[in-house]
């Protein structure tokens, strides 16, 4: 698709047909103060990063140094502002055909104990969790597999939680009955302990999954309170945000969006899939972060202090399209492009990571 600078005309009409459905509205700008909302200023973000291939995850070392995963490579690279990425790890056995390959990766809270990194992935017949340390990257150990896999919905957003247990969220591998089938993990967010095991406390008895009902999840995030909240792709109409809790039904394929079906859960912010397409998920200061594919925007979503949401506000629109967001321990936020995956328009420096400063810094 070309790129087109448009009228001031066409710029108003679409500012004015801005429609979103759902508990929660949406700005299609930010107003004059927008580089406040969320504690960053958007207006003095920072390229610090070029030349990725298709960038999917992010996760922080205890030193301050950030690992990213490339999807099709199957590499994992090293990187700080301004510096050259340096290639750390090779993950074995991937296939990065349609959108599966080198999805997420996170880093063990307790890792200066334990060194492990985590990466989830597809191979050319399942989606699974590895482990491995950075001093022995070739060492790679198969924790948790057999999750159905795809050319379409394979989730792969991980991330370990405040109680330091596994996060770990699929897509339903294409086939809407998978996820009400708790009898398989496609379509869930599943829980698991740090070498892949199932942990007391979790709502059905000898299982991983935490919450079911769900298309294709890409991006999970906790709030001060310890709240989980994760995206959603829609099929044709809505794209959601929820807030997840133990045993939820998130209502796929019966409902997309807002439902009345008590059964279901319903989303705490909806937009039209043209205006979101979520993947990566952030908090921080009171606001979830949501990188938008399709939507080619951040959209900045406030989060009551009951679990619900504020207006939702779209910062970062000259970028394309966002995959993964993440604070830093900088306190910058870190957000990847994912303009070369195919469906995008890249420039020449695509990928890119964007580090926007906090307010004041």
């Amino acid at each position: 698709m070309s790129v087109r600078t448009p009228s001031l005309i066409m710029i108003l009409l679409a500012a004015m047909s801005l429609v979103v459905t759902g508990p929660a509205t949406a700005q299609a700008t930010g107003p004059a103060n927008a580089q406040a909302i969320g504690g960053f200023d958007y207006s003095r973000g920072q390229v610090s990063t070029t030349g990725l291939r298709v960038p999917w995850a992010l996760a922080f070392l205890p030193d301050g140094s950030a690992l990213v995963s490339e999807r099709g490579t199957a590499r994992i690279l090293r990187l700080r502002p301004g510096q050259t990425p340096a290639p750390v790890a090779t993950i074995n056995g991937v296939s990065a055909t349609g959108e599966g390959g080198l999805l997420g990766i996170a880093v063990s809270p307790s890792y200066a104990q334990d060194q492990w990194i985590y990466a989830y992935f597809s191979t050319g017949s399942d989606n699974r969790l590895v482990r491995f340390r950075l001093s022995t990257p070739q060492a790679q150990n198969v924790i948790f597999s057999g999750v159905p896999r795809s050319s379409i919905h394979n989730g792969g957003r991980i991330a370990f939680g405040p109680d330091g247990l596994l996060y770990v969220a699929t897509g339903d591998a294409g086939n809407t009955a998978n996820a009400q089938n708790l009898n398989t993990p496609a379509g869930k967010i599943l829980r698991m302990t740090p070498d892949g095991g199932i942990p007391p406390g979790n709502p059905f008895g000898n299982s991983r999954v935490y919450s079911y009902g769900h298309r294709n999840v890409q991006g999970l995030a906790w709030d001060g309170q310890g709240r989980l909240f994760a995206t959603e792709f829609g099929q044709n109409t809505t794209d959601e945000i929820n807030q997840i809790v133990a045993g939820g039904n998130y209502g796929w394929p019966t409902c997309e969006g807002v439902c009345s079906n008590p059964s279901f859960r319903n989303p705490i912010v909806t937009w039209p899939t043209s205006q979101a397409s979520p993947s990566g998920l952030a908090y921080a200061n009171g606001t979830l972060f949501a990188a938008a594919l399709r939507g080619t925007r951040l959209w900045t979503v406030p989060v009551t202090s009951g679990g619900g949401a504020g207006t939702p506000v779209a910062e970062l629109r000259t970028y394309g399209r966002l995959r993964a967001v993440a604070v830093g321990p900088d306190g910058w936020l870190w957000v990847t492009t994912s303009n070369r995956d195919g469906r995008g328009s890249p420039v020449a420096a695509d990928d890119r990571i964007i580090r926007i400063p906090p307010t004041g810094s």
